[in-house]
């Protein structure tokens, strides 16, 4: 949809375009302790995975395995926009709303609603060895309930 005032983006040319076989693939679980309420980078360890798998190029596929701790690709160079994030989220989503699920607590409605609204799968493209991630790019675990717990995170790579 067009703005009145706005002009239209300007979208470039195809760059480092190839192509080939889908030749290798990889999977692997992670552990992640969180400890209650907040953003952990899992980049290193995805990257690590990545590495170990052998795929130059391709994607890879990051998973939770949770209804209450979701996924984000977001800013690691300030801390402080994962503070602004979660107050965000806290707006969205309070924790003390007027919900009917409540037998897990009052911290796991809100939960659900928070991984509803971030995600919970990515998928990165790898391209040379590496994750294509731009400079200030980082991958995150986001744990929404108020206490710590044990979250897997499936991985799998595809490509050559």
């Amino acid at each position: 949809m067009r703005h009145a005032g706005r002009s239209a983006g300007k979208i470039g040319s195809l760059e480092g375009f190839s192509a080939g076989d889908v030749t290798r693939q990889a999977s692997a679980r992670i552990t992640v302790a969180t400890p209650g309420q907040g953003f952990t980078d899992i980049t290193e360890a995805v990257a690590a995975f990545v590495a170990e798998s052998g795929i130059r190029s391709g994607l890879v596929s990051v998973f939770c395995r949770h209804t209450s701790a979701s996924l984000t690709i977001q800013e690691n160079a300030d801390a402080d926009v994962r503070v602004d994030l979660m107050t965000a989220l806290d707006g969205f989503a309070p924790r003390h709303g007027q919900y009917v699920h409540g037998m897990e607590g009052p911290d796991d409605m809100p939960a659900h609603i928070r991984t509803m609204l971030t995600d919970s799968g990515l998928t990165v493209p790898v391209g040379d060895g590496r994750l294509a991630l731009g400079t200030w790019q980082g991958i995150y675990l986001i744990e929404h309930r108020d206490r710590g717990h044990r979250r897997e995170i499936a991985l799998h790579a595809v490509g050559a």
